[in-house]
């Protein structure tokens, strides 16, 4: 939407999916909707938590990407500011005023460390993860070409096998750099585990997050022998955060999906075995689908396939409904089981995605309602900000 547009001038079924005053049964599918009480009840909810534990929430905003629900986490939640995974997706925060932003991923392309030594020139803070020693001088120079400050965070691997350093050595030597470059502070830890946040057993996540934060406590102790005591040490998801706030070292939460929930972090259990997205945390977001056929007896087609929704953690499941299932899809259909024939035409169901990130990327607009009528409609900001 261009800057100068506003929601009054987009056409409804062609710009946009409702406009406010809308009634919900006239939306325009598919979409994305957010049940705007359970996406509040969630964020304050993270938000007292947070500042019962004496921790920092940054919130992760490659999850919704998503300038006004950021700021709704940080009104209602008190989150500090966000994380972001590319310099681009951070950038759209920037510009709309977000003072303090870390890029949770390692920059290393001239061009887009370019872009990153510019953002604090936004008036934010700008933190970026680091895993090389060799990145430090590809930042130092730029920081000092543009005269500003990169605050960065050394990245550990503490288990998903991805990014980041495994030895206190490597952590010590990354930091010592930092901490010599011009342009460069050095400021705190990365150790995001997230090959363990959708573990379905509290136990065996728990088990994970232990081996991590050994890991972690070993890094400060040879910190604090180089003179570098880390400010911040950052991490955190849904499926782990009360493991990091009890860790004694973390101080600074990246919980993303807890505001939304999807169907597979619904399924891990809390430490009493209940599911969590029946105890801990309340279903927001929504593909809002409409059935297009009931040729067969026994099945449904609705509007929502593979292009309104990731399917890399499964199929989606149909909310408040226990009569129909939700069992293929192809490019534009949802094939939906139905064997008492109880859907109609046109008849609207909310869909629960198997993934929420990669389903929000690829949609332009959340439709925010509450009791029954539309009473936002939001951009997703940075949607294609992938470089």
């Amino acid at each position: 939407m261009n800057q100068m547009t506003t929601i009054d001038e987009l056409e409804v079924g062609y710009d946009i999916p409702a406009k406010p005053g809308m009634r919900e049964e006239e939306i325009q599918t598919p979409c994305l909707i957010l049940d705007l009480d359970a996406l509040e009840r969630n964020i304050r909810k993270m938000g007292e938590y947070a500042r019962a534990h004496g921790m920092r929430h940054r919130a992760h905003g490659k999850m919704h990407k998503s300038v006004d629900v950021l700021k709704l986490q940080m009104e209602l939640g008190g989150a500090i500011g966000v994380c972001c995974q590319k310099v681009s997706e951070a950038e759209v925060f920037a510009r709309a005023g977000i003072k303090d932003i870390l890029v949770s991923n390692q920059v290393r392309d001239p061009a887009k460390i370019d872009r990153l030594a510019r953002m604090p020139k936004y008036g934010c803070r700008t933190i970026v993860c680091v895993d090389d020693v060799t990145n430090v001088p590809e930042l130092s120079e730029a920081a000092r070409r543009h005269g500003t400050t990169i605050e960065c965070f050394v990245e550990i691997d503490c288990g998903a096998g991805r990014c980041g350093v495994t030895t206190t050595e490597a952590v010590v030597e990354i930091a010592k750099a930092i901490d010599a470059a011009p342009g460069l502070k050095f400021t705190g830890l990365q150790a995001y585990q997230g090959a363990m946040q959708h573990i379905e057993s509290f136990e065996e996540r728990k088990a994970k997050l232990d081996a991590a934060i050994a890991q972690v406590k070993d890094a400060i102790a040879g910190l604090k022998q180089a003179g570098l005591e880390p400010e911040i040490v950052s991490g955190g998801g849904t499926g782990s955060y009360y493991f990091e706030s009890g860790s004694g070292v973390y101080n600074e939460l990246q919980c993303g999906s807890y505001a939304f929930m999807d169907a597979d972090y619904g399924r891990i259990r809390d430490k009493d075995g209940r599911r969590i997205d029946e105890n801990e945390w309340e279903n927001s977001l929504f593909i809002l689908t409409s059935v297009m056929s009931h040729a067969k007896p026994d099945k449904a087609v609705c509007d929502a396939g593979l292009k309104a929704q990731s399917v890399d953690s499964g199929l989606p499941f149909i909310f408040g409904r226990d009569d129909v299932e939700y069992i293929k899809c192809s490019d534009e259909h949802g094939v939906i089981a139905d064997p008492k024939g109880v859907l109609k035409i046109n008849e609207k169901l909310k869909l629960v995605p198997g993934h929420c990130d990669p389903t929000c990327n690829v949609h332009d607009w959340y439709v925010g309602v509450r009791n029954g009528v539309v009473e936002t409609v939001w951009p997703v900001s940075a949607r294609g900000k992938a470089y």
